[in-house]
């Protein structure tokens, strides 16, 4: 934290963690307690993803702590305006109303098939196998929300140049973009603009972003970096992401239009 003063929110994390090796149980063991897959546990730990209020409880049982962690949730951590640091661009997705996506470089995690997210992981050789495992089960589970009874909103801008590049094999590629139409298609709360090789430079080119809004009402951006990413809520940031996110959409092709160029980029790779 940038502060270096501790959060409400990273206080309550590193406290389950120091309630789990008091009781004496790994990772594994906490996890068939709750319910919950020992990849939840971790990121929970590490702060990569927050405990929900379900989770919470879940602890509280398990550990007996008369609901303590539940209620250091609702009374403390509600409370702190620093909390957004700690969800991470999982949470921050899982717990959206409505998303606007920019991807110049991938296709969007939500739209990626697994062979297409394992190729990603394992570029370069620099995630250790069960790195690569986990990040493709959370990246894989993280989808069902768009299968949701609600879903959110979503608007994915991608850049064509993502949808030419060879991620994996020639055949991951044709299934990938092939997914992607698909999705874009069927499902009735995703539209997808495609901006063409053709448009000149834009704003957009400095990076991925999202801008989401959350059930809560609040509004977050995130930007992927190489080492995680960071997040934002100050209204300057997302003023100026929100016009970054205006200059893109005019440089990117109408929805129909953006189809017809998917499924001809999908015939290129067959």
């Amino acid at each position: 934290m940038a502060t270096g003063q501790m959060t409400a929110a990273a206080f309550l994390v590193a406290e389950l963690r120091r309630a789990r090796v008091r009781r004496g149980w790994s990772q594994d063991e906490l996890a068939r307690a709750v319910n919950y897959s020992p990849s939840m546990v971790s990121a929970v730990e590490l702060g990569q993803q927050p405990p929900t209020g379900k989770y919470l409880e879940q602890f509280d049982k398990a550990l007996d702590t008369g609901g303590l962690y539940t209620r250091m949730l609702t009374d403390l951590v509600s409370l702190d305006r620093a909390q957004p640091w700690l969800r991470g661009r999982g949470a921050i997705v899982a717990q959206a109303k409505v998303l606007r996506w920019f991807e110049p470089l991938y296709v969007p995690g939500l739209f990626q098939t697994e062979a297409y997210a394992r190729a990603v992981f394992e570029a370069g050789g620099l995630l250790e196998e069960e790195d690569v495992e986990r990040r493709l089960n959370e990246r894989m589970e993280g989808q069902r929300i768009l299968y949701d009874e609600e879903p959110p909103r979503l608007v994915a801008v991608v850049d064509e140049a993502a949808l030419r590049r060879q991620v994996g094999t020639r055949k991951t590629m044709c299934d990938q973009t092939s997914h992607l139409a698909r999705t874009a298609t069927e499902h009735p709360r995703v539209r997808l603009h495609v901006v063409p090789q053709s448009a000149q430079e834009h704003p957009g080119l400095g990076g991925p972003f999202i801008l989401a809004t959350l059930r809560e009402g609040m509004e977050l951006a995130f930007l992927a970096t190489q080492v995680g990413g960071q997040e934002l809520d100050q209204p300057a940031d997302l003023g100026r992401l929100q016009r970054v996110w205006e200059a893109i959409l005019g440089e990117a092709l109408p929805p129909q239009e953006s189809l017809e160029l998917v499924r001809k980029v999908t015939e290129s790779w067959i």
